[in-house]
């Protein structure tokens, strides 16, 4: 049995349409959004709308952790964005000009190239794909786009081979504020809903420094404590995450469980694969 595993696709339809070739199914641990390309700055849907040498600044801020400042430059550049029409008349609302052709108005262009880019990935997964969230993604959006072939998990189990596959969607609280982040609490009882597993699926990884740290970031990620805590309990197999685009370590033994960060699949183009 051959199973190929991505995450952190970030818009690279064009690798995603070859992800599964040569195995039995394909499981993505999430992130197909494209916001903003952090080793591009011309690529997603920030520098779609405000160029870039917007986007440019906007990562300079992010980096060195001014969250604060980014969100003000952000919120400038949307009220600088004509938008009244996406707000109102796209979707049938009655003209008000003022909070609708703005908090609205920038919802529906977000969600409008979400949607663009959701096609494309969705329309690019081979038969069968097990998926769940990344923290950038937009779950509401995704029963639409996931054909029969593709099946979406979140705190739930599946048998893939013979094998028990538990997966956990999302990531928790950040100064960041994507767009699929929980609270401690519920991530922790998605974790707990699984039980045992041969395997333990998520987007974020384990709360370990060296799983967390990104090197080129030259920051911590949020990893989460219930997940490693259920490692330690459940003694799963294997524990397979992303979200941590270049770790300090990409592989470590916990007990009895591999821990393995898959890869950052927008850049490199290739899955990790896992054969039994």
């Amino acid at each position: 049995m051959r199973v190929n595993v991505i995450s952190d696709v970030h818009g690279n339809a064009a690798a995603l349409r070859t992800a599964g070739d040569g195995a039995d199914a394909l499981v993505c641990l999430g992130d197909l959004v494209l916001f903003l390309d952090y080793a591009d700055h011309s690529r997603g849907i920030f520098p779609d709308l405000f160029g870039a040498g917007n986007a440019d600044r906007l990562v300079e801020l992010r980096t060195a952790r001014r969250f604060d400042e980014a969100r003000a430059f952000g919120a400038a550049l949307w009220e600088s964005l004509d938008l009244d029409g996406a707000g109102s008349g796209d979707r049938g609302g009655s003209g008000d000009r003022g909070d609708r052709g703005g908090r609205d108005g920038r919802a529906a262009a977000i969600e409008d190239a979400v949607r663009r880019q959701y096609a494309e990935m969705f329309a690019a997964f081979p038969t069968p794909t097990y998926a769940t969230y990344g923290n950038v993604d937009i779950p509401a959006l995704w029963p639409e786009y996931a054909g029969p072939g593709t099946t979406v998990l979140d705190g739930e189990r599946v048998e893939i081979g013979g094998r028990v596959f538990g997966f956990v969607g999302g990531g928790l609280r950040t100064p960041m504020r994507t767009p699929y982040e929980i609270s401690d609490e519920e991530y922790a009882a998605k974790v707990e809903a699984l039980g045992e597993v041969d395997v333990l699926c998520s987007h974020i990884p384990p709360d370990l420094p060296e799983l967390t740290y990104d090197t080129v970031a030259r920051r911590f990620e949020r990893g989460s404590r219930a997940l490693l805590d259920a490692i330690r309990r459940t003694k799963p197999r294997y524990a397979l995450f992303g979200h941590v685009h270049q770790p300090l370590a990409r592989r470590i033994r916990v007990g009895a469980t591999e821990c393995v960060n898959v890869g950052h699949f927008a850049s490199t183009g290739r899955p990790w694969v896992l054969e039994w």
